[in-house]
C-alpha cells in the first residue's frame, strides 16, 4: 500500500487510520526500505507525511512495537527498526524439547510452572536436568510453584480405551501410572525444601474431561503446546495383554509461543494462562493420589 495525498484525504474528509499507517510502515520494513537499526522519521515528520495528528502516529508506532518491529521506543528520540527475531526452532518431540525449556525456566529466581497433561510421565523425566543443576548448585531458584491438571479418576476417559471389551484394566493401568508419576514428581520437588531451603509448593487438581492437548506454561513467559495423537498399541499389564487406543505423549511435537516474540505470541501465552487459571478455580476438583 502506498499512501499519497489522494488517499490520505478525499474532499478533505478522510484520513488514514493508525492501522493503515502501521501497515504502510510494516510494508516498508518488509520490503527493505527500512532496515534493522534504521531510525524512523520523527513523529512530526510522519504526521506531516500522512496528514494526521501525532496521536495517530503514536498509535501506529505502538502497534509496530507490539509486533516486535521497533526498538528503543522512547519519548526522547525516534525508535529504530528492530533486529529480526531469531529463527524459531522447529517443533520438537516433547521428550527432546521440554527439558531445556524447563531448565531455562528454573534458572529464574521465582519459578512458576502450570501444566495440563494426561499423565506426568514426560514432565517427571524432563525435570531431571533442572533438579540435577539445582543439586549441583549451578542454579538456585528462591521459590518454585508447580500446578498440574490431570484427568479425574472418576470420568470415562476418551483415551486410553480398549479396542474392544472390558475397559477396566486399561483404566486401572492409566490410574496407577498417573498416581505413581505424580507422587514421584511431588517428592522430587518437595525434597528441595529440606536440601536447599527453597520455598516449594506443588499442587494437583482433577479435570472433568480428557484433555486433547498438553500445555506447559513457564513463568508466564512461554507456552508450549502439543497435540495428543491416538494410536493403536498393545502393552503387557500384569497377566494381560492390553489392546488399546492410546497416546504416546513423549512423541507429541511441542509448539513454542514466547511472550517477548511479539503480540501474537504474547496473546497466546496470556490467553493460555487465563484458560488454565479458570479451570483451576472453577470446574476442577481435589485430586487424591490413591
Amino acid at each position: 500500500m502506498v499512501v499519497t495525498q489522494e488517499n490520505v484525504a478525499v474532499n478533505g474528509s478522510r484520513r488514514v487510520s493508525p492501522q493503515e499507517i502501521a501497515d504502510v510502515l510494516r510494508e516498508r520494513i518488509r520490503a527493505g526500505e527500512l532496515k534493522a537499526g534504521d531510525r524512523l522519521p520523527t513523529q512530526a515528520e510522519l504526521a506531516e507525511e500522512f496528514g494526521v495528528e501525532r496521536g495517530s502516529i503514536r498509535q501506529a508506532l505502538r502497534a509496530l512495537q507490539d509486533d516486535g518491529l521497533l526498538s528503543n521506543v522512547s519519548k526522547g528520540s525516534p525508535p529504530r527498526i528492530a533486529e529480526p527475531a531469531p529463527a524459531r526452532e522447529e517443533p520438537q518431540p516433547t521428550m527432546v524439547g521440554l527439558a531445556p525449556r524447563l531448565l531455562e525456566a528454573f534458572s529464574a529466581r521465582q519459578v512458576r510452572i502450570d501444566v495440563v497433561c494426561h499423565t506426568a510421565e514426560t514432565l517427571m523425566l524432563a525435570l531431571g536436568e533442572s533438579l540435577r543443576m539445582i543439586h549441583e548448585g549451578r542454579i538456585r531458584p528462591e521459590t518454585i510453584d508447580v500446578r498440574i491438571l490431570v484427568p479425574s479418576r472418576d470420568i470415562n476417559l476418551a483415551f486410553p480405551v480398549p479396542v474392544e471389551g472390558d475397559g477396566d484394566p486399561v483404566h486401572q493401568r492409566w490410574l496407577s501410572m498417573r498416581n505413581a508419576q505424580l507422587q514421584v514428581l511431588r517428592h522430587n520437588l518437595l525434597t528441595l525444601r529440606s536440601t536447599h531451603g527453597i520455598d516449594v509448593h506443588v499442587a494437583f487438581r482433577a479435570l472433568p474431561f480428557t484433555p486433547p492437548v498438553k500445555l506447559y506454561l513457564l513463568n508466564g513467559e512461554e507456552a508450549l503446546m502439543g497435540y495428543y495423537t491416538l494410536t493403536r498399541r498393545e502393552e503387557e499389564w500384569g497377566s494381560q495383554t492390553l489392546d488399546m487406543y492410546d497416546v504416546l505423549g513423549a512423541q507429541s511435537l511441542l509448539f513454542s509461543f514466547v511472550k517477548r516474540t511479539g503480540q501474537r505470541d504474547a496473546s497466546f501465552v496470556k490467553e493460555s494462562q487465563k484458560w488454565f487459571d479458570a479451570l483451576w478455580e472453577t470446574i476442577t476438583s481435589d485430586l487424591t493420589l490413591s
